[in-house]
Protein backbone atom coordinates (compact mmCIF):
# COMPACT_ATOMS: atom_id res chain seq x y z
CA UNK A 1 0.00 0.00 0.00
CA UNK A 2 2.66 2.35 1.19
CA UNK A 3 4.70 1.52 -2.55
CA UNK A 4 1.31 2.32 -4.49
CA UNK A 5 0.94 5.69 -2.75
CA UNK A 6 4.47 6.82 -3.49
CA UNK A 7 4.27 5.43 -7.13
CA UNK A 8 0.54 7.71 -7.31
CA UNK A 9 2.52 10.76 -5.22
CA UNK A 10 5.25 10.48 -7.92
CA UNK A 11 2.72 10.22 -10.71
CA UNK A 12 0.63 13.01 -9.85
CA UNK A 13 4.16 15.46 -9.47
CA UNK A 14 5.30 14.62 -12.98
CA UNK A 15 1.69 14.80 -14.24
CA UNK A 16 1.79 18.42 -12.34
CA UNK A 17 4.96 18.83 -14.17
CA UNK A 18 4.27 17.85 -17.46
CA UNK A 19 0.89 20.32 -17.25
CA UNK A 20 2.99 22.91 -16.43
CA UNK A 21 5.81 22.81 -18.94
CA UNK A 22 2.79 21.90 -21.65
CA UNK A 23 0.96 25.20 -20.30
CA UNK A 24 3.53 27.44 -20.27
CA UNK A 25 4.95 26.41 -23.84
CA UNK A 26 1.72 27.75 -25.10
CA UNK A 27 1.67 30.60 -23.25
CA UNK A 28 5.03 31.23 -25.23
CA UNK A 29 3.31 30.30 -28.43
CA UNK A 30 0.68 32.52 -28.43
CA UNK A 31 2.83 35.48 -27.15
CA UNK A 32 5.18 34.17 -30.23
CA UNK A 33 1.97 34.54 -32.34
CA UNK A 34 0.96 37.60 -30.88
CA UNK A 35 4.44 39.31 -31.87
CA UNK A 36 4.46 37.98 -35.45
CA UNK A 37 1.82 39.28 -36.37
CA UNK A 38 2.74 42.76 -34.58
CA UNK A 39 5.72 42.68 -36.75
CA UNK A 40 3.52 42.33 -40.17
CA UNK A 41 2.04 45.66 -39.29
CA UNK A 42 5.02 47.40 -38.55
CA UNK A 43 7.91 45.98 -40.51
CA UNK A 44 8.63 45.59 -44.01
CA UNK A 45 10.12 41.94 -43.46
CA UNK A 46 13.85 41.28 -42.99
CA UNK A 47 16.65 44.49 -44.24
CA UNK A 48 19.44 42.20 -44.96
CA UNK A 49 21.25 39.07 -43.51
CA UNK A 50 18.89 36.57 -42.28
CA UNK A 51 18.11 32.94 -41.03
CA UNK A 52 15.90 30.83 -43.69
CA UNK A 53 14.78 27.79 -41.72
CA UNK A 54 13.80 24.43 -43.77
CA UNK A 55 10.56 23.20 -42.13
CA UNK A 56 11.36 19.90 -43.44
CA UNK A 57 14.62 19.35 -41.14
CA UNK A 58 13.58 21.21 -38.38
CA UNK A 59 13.10 19.52 -34.86
CA UNK A 60 11.92 22.42 -33.10
CA UNK A 61 14.33 21.98 -30.26
CA UNK A 62 14.43 25.81 -29.71
CA UNK A 63 17.79 25.68 -29.91
CA UNK A 64 17.97 28.70 -32.34
CA UNK A 65 15.50 30.90 -30.15
CA UNK A 66 17.79 30.01 -27.11
CA UNK A 67 21.37 31.28 -28.61
CA UNK A 68 19.96 34.50 -30.57
CA UNK A 69 21.14 37.77 -28.60
CA UNK A 70 18.27 40.14 -29.92
CA UNK A 71 15.55 38.87 -28.19
CA UNK A 72 12.31 37.38 -29.91
CA UNK A 73 13.94 37.31 -33.55
CA UNK A 74 13.22 32.93 -33.52
CA UNK A 75 10.33 31.06 -31.93
CA UNK A 76 8.71 27.57 -31.89
CA UNK A 77 5.35 27.99 -33.10
CA UNK A 78 3.64 24.69 -34.16
CA UNK A 79 6.71 22.55 -33.24
CA UNK A 80 8.54 24.21 -35.68
CA UNK A 81 11.45 27.25 -35.74
CA UNK A 82 10.14 30.56 -37.30
CA UNK A 83 11.03 33.73 -37.85
CA UNK A 84 8.46 35.97 -36.25
CA UNK A 85 10.62 39.17 -35.71
CA UNK A 86 13.14 39.84 -38.82
CA UNK A 87 13.15 43.43 -38.52
CA UNK A 88 15.16 42.91 -35.89
CA UNK A 89 17.55 40.22 -36.97
CA UNK A 90 21.14 41.50 -37.48
CA UNK A 91 23.02 38.78 -38.90
CA UNK A 92 24.45 37.41 -36.15
CA UNK A 93 24.25 33.70 -38.05
CA UNK A 94 24.55 32.02 -34.04
CA UNK A 95 21.32 30.00 -34.92
CA UNK A 96 22.42 28.22 -37.53
CA UNK A 97 25.64 27.25 -36.13
CA UNK A 98 23.13 26.05 -32.78
CA UNK A 99 21.12 23.89 -35.40
CA UNK A 100 21.89 20.38 -34.34
CA UNK A 101 20.17 19.28 -38.19
CA UNK A 102 21.39 22.30 -40.02
CA UNK A 103 18.07 23.56 -40.96
CA UNK A 104 19.15 27.12 -41.00
CA UNK A 105 20.73 28.90 -43.96
CA UNK A 106 21.40 32.71 -43.44
CA UNK A 107 20.39 34.60 -46.36
CA UNK A 108 19.81 37.84 -48.11
CA UNK A 109 16.78 39.60 -47.74
CA UNK A 110 15.17 39.76 -51.18
CA UNK A 111 16.01 42.88 -53.89
CA UNK A 112 13.11 44.53 -52.84
CA UNK A 113 14.00 45.46 -49.31
CA UNK A 114 17.72 46.58 -50.31
CA UNK A 115 17.33 48.45 -53.71
CA UNK A 116 20.53 50.34 -52.73
CA UNK A 117 22.59 47.73 -52.02
CA UNK A 118 25.50 47.13 -54.72
CA UNK A 119 24.65 43.56 -55.65
CA UNK A 120 27.46 41.23 -54.78
CA UNK A 121 28.54 37.70 -55.39
CA UNK A 122 28.93 35.54 -52.07
CA UNK A 123 32.43 36.39 -51.96
CA UNK A 124 31.28 40.13 -51.72
CA UNK A 125 32.70 41.20 -55.11
CA UNK A 126 31.40 43.67 -57.14
CA UNK A 127 30.08 43.07 -61.33
CA UNK A 128 32.95 45.27 -61.36
CA UNK A 129 36.28 42.56 -61.46
CA UNK A 130 38.05 43.09 -58.48
CA UNK A 131 36.24 45.72 -56.52
CA UNK A 132 34.77 44.75 -53.06
CA UNK A 133 32.38 45.77 -50.98
CA UNK A 134 32.89 44.42 -46.92
CA UNK A 135 30.55 45.76 -43.94
CA UNK A 136 27.66 48.30 -43.62
CA UNK A 137 27.93 49.47 -47.59
CA UNK A 138 26.92 45.08 -47.84
CA UNK A 139 24.43 45.43 -46.17
CA UNK A 140 25.42 44.15 -42.83
CA UNK A 141 25.99 46.54 -39.56
CA UNK A 142 26.96 43.49 -37.36
CA UNK A 143 31.28 44.78 -36.42
CA UNK A 144 32.00 40.98 -36.56
CA UNK A 145 30.38 40.49 -39.92
CA UNK A 146 32.50 43.51 -41.09
CA UNK A 147 35.77 42.29 -39.53
CA UNK A 148 35.41 38.34 -41.41
CA UNK A 149 34.50 40.16 -44.37
CA UNK A 150 37.35 42.39 -44.88
CA UNK A 151 40.07 39.43 -44.07
CA UNK A 152 38.20 36.87 -46.45
CA UNK A 153 38.24 39.67 -48.90
CA UNK A 154 41.95 40.00 -48.79
CA UNK A 155 42.07 36.07 -48.30
CA UNK A 156 40.48 35.58 -51.92
CA UNK A 157 42.79 38.46 -53.61
CA UNK A 158 46.17 36.85 -52.46
CA UNK A 159 45.34 34.03 -54.52
CA UNK A 160 44.42 36.09 -57.44
CA UNK A 161 47.32 38.77 -57.27
CA UNK A 162 50.56 37.08 -58.64
CA UNK A 163 48.39 36.75 -62.49
CA UNK A 164 47.45 39.99 -61.53
CA UNK A 165 50.86 41.29 -61.05
CA UNK A 166 52.91 40.11 -64.27
CA UNK A 167 50.23 41.49 -66.10
CA UNK A 168 51.02 45.57 -64.94
CA UNK A 169 53.86 48.00 -65.05
CA UNK A 170 54.76 50.99 -63.10
CA UNK A 171 53.88 52.02 -59.17
CA UNK A 172 51.09 49.92 -58.48
CA UNK A 173 49.70 48.43 -54.34
CA UNK A 174 48.08 44.95 -54.41
CA UNK A 175 45.13 46.45 -52.71
CA UNK A 176 43.61 49.91 -51.98
CA UNK A 177 41.26 49.80 -49.01
CA UNK A 178 39.10 52.75 -48.46
CA UNK A 179 37.90 53.04 -45.10
CA UNK A 180 39.22 52.51 -41.51
CA UNK A 181 36.33 50.93 -39.34
CA UNK A 182 35.92 47.15 -38.80
CA UNK A 183 36.26 45.88 -42.39
CA UNK A 184 38.68 48.39 -43.33
CA UNK A 185 41.24 47.70 -40.66
CA UNK A 186 40.49 43.69 -40.65
CA UNK A 187 41.34 43.99 -44.55
CA UNK A 188 44.40 45.93 -43.87
CA UNK A 189 45.65 43.87 -41.19
CA UNK A 190 45.32 40.55 -43.45
CA UNK A 191 47.28 42.50 -46.01
CA UNK A 192 50.14 42.81 -43.61
CA UNK A 193 49.88 39.43 -42.59
CA UNK A 194 49.63 38.32 -46.14
CA UNK A 195 52.77 40.10 -47.49
CA UNK A 196 50.94 42.16 -49.67
CA UNK A 197 51.10 45.96 -50.76
CA UNK A 198 48.41 48.35 -49.60
CA UNK A 199 47.50 51.64 -49.23
CA UNK A 200 44.61 52.40 -46.65
CA UNK A 201 42.54 55.65 -46.95
CA UNK A 202 40.31 56.77 -44.61
CA UNK A 203 37.74 60.18 -44.91
CA UNK A 204 38.17 60.73 -40.81
CA UNK A 205 39.73 59.33 -38.19
CA UNK A 206 40.88 55.69 -37.08
CA UNK A 207 37.86 53.30 -36.34
CA UNK A 208 35.15 55.06 -38.91
CA UNK A 209 32.17 55.42 -37.81
CA UNK A 210 32.96 53.38 -34.38
CA UNK A 211 34.79 56.69 -33.70
CA UNK A 212 31.36 58.31 -33.83
CA UNK A 213 29.57 56.23 -31.33
CA UNK A 214 28.19 57.69 -28.11
CA UNK A 215 30.67 57.56 -25.23
CA UNK A 216 30.68 53.82 -23.60
CA UNK A 217 28.52 52.03 -26.00
CA UNK A 218 28.16 48.39 -26.71
CA UNK A 219 29.65 47.79 -29.62
CA UNK A 220 30.25 43.84 -29.56
CA UNK A 221 28.84 41.19 -27.97
CA UNK A 222 30.33 38.37 -29.30
CA UNK A 223 33.95 36.49 -30.33
CA UNK A 224 35.69 37.50 -33.39
CA UNK A 225 38.97 36.50 -34.66
CA UNK A 226 41.21 40.20 -36.01
CA UNK A 227 44.39 38.86 -38.16
CA UNK A 228 47.57 39.16 -36.54
CA UNK A 229 46.13 38.74 -33.44
CA UNK A 230 43.81 35.97 -33.33
CA UNK A 231 41.04 35.42 -31.19
CA UNK A 232 39.33 38.06 -29.39
CA UNK A 233 36.78 36.42 -26.72
CA UNK A 234 35.91 39.03 -24.56
CA UNK A 235 31.70 39.10 -25.26
CA UNK A 236 31.07 42.68 -24.36
CA UNK A 237 33.05 45.18 -25.83
CA UNK A 238 32.49 49.29 -25.19
CA UNK A 239 33.60 51.43 -27.54
CA UNK A 240 36.64 53.02 -26.15
CA UNK A 241 37.88 49.61 -25.40
CA UNK A 242 37.73 48.30 -28.88
CA UNK A 243 39.30 51.69 -30.47
CA UNK A 244 42.29 51.16 -27.94
CA UNK A 245 41.94 47.27 -29.01
CA UNK A 246 42.65 48.85 -32.52
CA UNK A 247 45.11 51.72 -31.92
CA UNK A 248 47.30 48.88 -29.98
CA UNK A 249 46.66 46.48 -33.35
CA UNK A 250 47.80 49.44 -35.77
CA UNK A 251 50.91 50.09 -33.92
CA UNK A 252 52.27 46.63 -33.64
CA UNK A 253 51.68 46.00 -37.19
CA UNK A 254 53.23 48.93 -38.39
CA UNK A 255 49.59 49.58 -40.16
CA UNK A 256 49.99 52.99 -42.68
CA UNK A 257 46.77 54.77 -42.53
CA UNK A 258 45.90 57.68 -44.25
CA UNK A 259 43.33 59.42 -42.08
CA UNK A 260 41.51 62.95 -43.07
CA UNK A 261 41.99 61.88 -46.96
CA UNK A 262 39.18 61.60 -48.77
CA UNK A 263 38.36 59.26 -51.78
CA UNK A 264 36.82 61.63 -54.76
CA UNK A 265 36.51 58.87 -57.74
CA UNK A 266 37.57 55.45 -58.13
CA UNK A 267 38.24 54.38 -61.96
CA UNK A 268 38.49 51.15 -63.65
CA UNK A 269 41.48 52.02 -66.31
CA UNK A 270 41.84 49.90 -69.53
CA UNK A 271 44.35 47.93 -67.97
CA UNK A 272 41.99 46.76 -65.53
CA UNK A 273 43.24 48.44 -63.02
CA UNK A 274 42.07 50.98 -60.77
CA UNK A 275 42.95 54.64 -60.22
CA UNK A 276 41.78 56.10 -56.98
CA UNK A 277 41.79 60.01 -56.90
CA UNK A 278 41.58 61.74 -53.35
CA UNK A 279 42.04 65.75 -52.73
CA UNK A 280 46.05 65.12 -51.47
CA UNK A 281 46.86 62.62 -55.01
CA UNK A 282 46.11 59.99 -56.88
CA UNK A 283 46.75 56.13 -56.91
CA UNK A 284 46.93 53.08 -58.72
CA UNK A 285 45.98 49.48 -57.02
CA UNK A 286 45.11 46.30 -59.02
CA UNK A 287 41.99 45.45 -56.46
CA UNK A 288 40.04 47.85 -54.47
CA UNK A 289 38.11 46.89 -50.60
CA UNK A 290 35.60 49.28 -50.47
CA UNK A 291 34.70 49.33 -46.56
CA UNK A 292 33.05 53.39 -46.86
CA UNK A 293 29.59 52.44 -44.36
CA UNK A 294 25.90 52.66 -45.99
CA UNK A 295 24.83 55.72 -44.27
CA UNK A 296 26.90 58.37 -46.27
CA UNK A 297 25.42 62.18 -44.82
CA UNK A 298 23.27 62.26 -42.68
CA UNK A 299 19.40 62.85 -43.71
CA UNK A 300 18.18 66.28 -43.20
CA UNK A 301 14.12 66.71 -42.58
CA UNK A 302 14.20 69.78 -44.62
CA UNK A 303 12.09 72.06 -42.00
CA UNK A 304 12.36 75.51 -41.00
CA UNK A 305 15.14 76.41 -38.83
CA UNK A 306 17.48 73.38 -39.55
CA UNK A 307 20.18 75.30 -40.17
CA UNK A 308 19.97 76.44 -36.58
CA UNK A 309 23.99 75.19 -34.76
CA UNK A 310 21.59 73.97 -31.56
CA UNK A 311 20.38 71.08 -34.42
CA UNK A 312 23.04 67.85 -34.42
CA UNK A 313 23.14 64.61 -36.35
CA UNK A 314 25.33 62.83 -33.97
CA UNK A 315 26.40 62.06 -30.27
CA UNK A 316 29.92 61.88 -28.96
CA UNK A 317 29.83 62.98 -25.27
CA UNK A 318 26.13 62.94 -23.46
CA UNK A 319 27.89 64.33 -20.20
CA UNK A 320 28.41 67.50 -22.01
CA UNK A 321 25.22 68.99 -21.84
CA UNK A 322 23.32 69.14 -18.69
CA UNK A 323 20.37 71.15 -17.24
CA UNK A 324 19.14 71.53 -20.93
CA UNK A 325 15.85 70.92 -22.49
CA UNK A 326 16.73 67.80 -25.34
CA UNK A 327 14.62 66.87 -28.25
CA UNK A 328 15.92 63.83 -29.92
CA UNK A 329 14.17 62.21 -33.38
CA UNK A 330 13.88 59.31 -34.66
CA UNK A 331 12.95 55.77 -33.47
CA UNK A 332 15.72 53.30 -33.83
CA UNK A 333 18.91 52.58 -31.79
CA UNK A 334 20.97 55.31 -32.48
CA UNK A 335 18.20 57.88 -31.61
CA UNK A 336 16.91 55.87 -28.55
CA UNK A 337 20.68 55.28 -27.17
CA UNK A 338 21.26 58.59 -27.73
CA UNK A 339 17.81 59.81 -26.00
CA UNK A 340 19.03 57.33 -23.09
CA UNK A 341 22.45 58.89 -22.69
CA UNK A 342 21.08 61.93 -22.42
CA UNK A 343 18.58 60.84 -19.63
CA UNK A 344 21.07 59.93 -17.85
CA UNK A 345 21.58 63.23 -16.29
CA UNK A 346 18.34 63.73 -14.46
CA UNK A 347 18.90 67.79 -15.00
CA UNK A 348 18.29 67.14 -18.91
CA UNK A 349 14.81 67.46 -19.59
CA UNK A 350 14.73 65.42 -22.27
CA UNK A 351 11.42 64.16 -25.30
CA UNK A 352 11.72 61.41 -28.04
CA UNK A 353 9.85 62.39 -31.17
CA UNK A 354 9.00 59.14 -33.22
CA UNK A 355 6.27 59.35 -36.25
CA UNK A 356 5.19 55.60 -35.88
CA UNK A 357 2.76 54.08 -32.87
CA UNK A 358 5.42 51.67 -31.47
CA UNK A 359 9.12 50.81 -31.76
CA UNK A 360 9.51 48.35 -34.12
CA UNK A 361 13.43 47.46 -34.91
CA UNK A 362 15.30 48.26 -31.27
CA UNK A 363 17.73 45.24 -30.08
CA UNK A 364 16.45 44.00 -27.47
CA UNK A 365 18.42 45.42 -24.49
CA UNK A 366 17.35 48.83 -25.64
CA UNK A 367 13.34 48.05 -26.23
CA UNK A 368 13.59 46.78 -22.41
CA UNK A 369 15.99 49.84 -21.49
CA UNK A 370 13.40 52.30 -23.13
CA UNK A 371 10.27 51.14 -21.52
CA UNK A 372 12.32 51.49 -17.95
CA UNK A 373 13.23 55.11 -18.96
CA UNK A 374 9.55 55.42 -20.08
CA UNK A 375 8.28 53.63 -16.20
CA UNK A 376 10.58 56.30 -14.12
CA UNK A 377 9.43 59.50 -16.55
CA UNK A 378 13.59 60.01 -17.24
CA UNK A 379 11.99 60.51 -21.28
CA UNK A 380 8.87 61.38 -22.77
CA UNK A 381 7.86 59.40 -25.96
CA UNK A 382 5.83 61.18 -28.39
CA UNK A 383 4.74 58.60 -31.11
CA UNK A 384 3.06 59.27 -33.92
CA UNK A 385 4.32 62.77 -33.72
CA UNK A 386 7.30 64.43 -36.06
CA UNK A 387 9.06 68.31 -36.22
CA UNK A 388 7.99 70.79 -38.12
CA UNK A 389 9.79 73.88 -37.55
CA UNK A 390 12.74 74.45 -34.73
CA UNK A 391 13.21 77.81 -33.30
CA UNK A 392 15.91 79.73 -31.57
CA UNK A 393 14.04 78.28 -28.15
CA UNK A 394 11.16 76.31 -29.19
CA UNK A 395 10.54 73.24 -31.77
CA UNK A 396 7.10 72.80 -32.87
CA UNK A 397 6.28 68.67 -33.36
CA UNK A 398 2.96 68.09 -35.68
CA UNK A 399 0.96 65.28 -33.78
CA UNK A 400 -2.07 63.92 -34.05
CA UNK A 401 -3.19 66.51 -36.79
CA UNK A 402 -2.38 69.30 -34.51
CA UNK A 403 1.02 71.17 -33.17
CA UNK A 404 2.66 70.98 -30.07
CA UNK A 405 5.55 73.54 -28.97
CA UNK A 406 8.18 72.20 -26.45
CA UNK A 407 11.03 74.66 -24.88
CA UNK A 408 14.00 73.50 -26.32
CA UNK A 409 18.04 74.07 -26.00
CA UNK A 410 19.28 71.46 -28.55
CA UNK A 411 17.96 68.66 -31.14
CA UNK A 412 19.46 65.84 -32.66
CA UNK A 413 18.05 64.35 -35.99
CA UNK A 414 19.22 60.29 -36.48
CA UNK A 415 16.86 59.98 -40.14
CA UNK A 416 19.49 58.14 -41.18
CA UNK A 417 21.87 58.78 -43.86
CA UNK A 418 21.93 59.46 -47.61
CA UNK A 419 23.44 55.97 -49.30
CA UNK A 420 26.61 56.85 -51.43
CA UNK A 421 24.38 56.47 -54.60
CA UNK A 422 26.61 58.44 -56.80
CA UNK A 423 29.89 57.54 -55.63
CA UNK A 424 28.97 53.79 -56.66
CA UNK A 425 27.04 54.32 -59.76
CA UNK A 426 30.20 56.37 -61.15
CA UNK A 427 32.57 53.23 -60.24
CA UNK A 428 29.69 51.50 -62.50
CA UNK A 429 29.01 49.74 -59.47
CA UNK A 430 25.45 47.57 -60.13
CA UNK A 431 22.62 48.38 -57.30
CA UNK A 432 19.58 46.65 -56.80
CA UNK A 433 19.89 42.85 -56.78
CA UNK A 434 21.26 41.59 -53.74
CA UNK A 435 23.56 38.78 -54.72
CA UNK A 436 25.43 38.47 -58.24
CA UNK A 437 26.32 34.75 -59.07
CA UNK A 438 29.89 33.64 -58.73
CA UNK A 439 29.42 32.21 -62.61
CA UNK A 440 28.92 35.17 -63.25
CA UNK A 441 31.84 36.67 -62.02
CA UNK A 442 34.17 33.79 -62.96
CA UNK A 443 35.26 35.24 -66.41
CA UNK A 444 37.16 37.63 -64.65
CA UNK A 445 38.35 36.86 -61.51
CA UNK A 446 41.78 37.40 -62.83
CA UNK A 447 41.60 40.53 -64.89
Amino acid sequence: MDSFLLYLGFGLLLAASLTMQVRGFRRRERKARVSAEHAKLVSDGPQAQHPHIDVTWCIGCGACVTVCPEGDVLAVLGGKAALIQPQKCIGHGLCADACPVGAIEIVMAPPSMSADLPALTPAYETNVGNLFVAGELGGLALIKNAVNQGRDCVDLLAGRLPAMRRRRMGEIVDICIVGAGPAGLSASLRAVERGLSYVTLEAEELGGTVAKYPRQKLVMTSPVEFPLHGKFNKLEIGKEELLAFWNTAVRKAGLRIRTRERVESIRKEPDDAFTITTAAGTYRALSVILAIGRRGTPRKLGIPGEELPKVMYSLLDAEAYTGKRILVVGGGDSAVEAAMGLAHDRRNRVTLSYRKDVFSRLKQRNDQRIREYMRKKMIDVIFNSEPSEVRPDTVVLRVAGGHRELPNDFVWIFAGGTPPHAFLEGMGIQLGRQELSAAAQAGRAVA
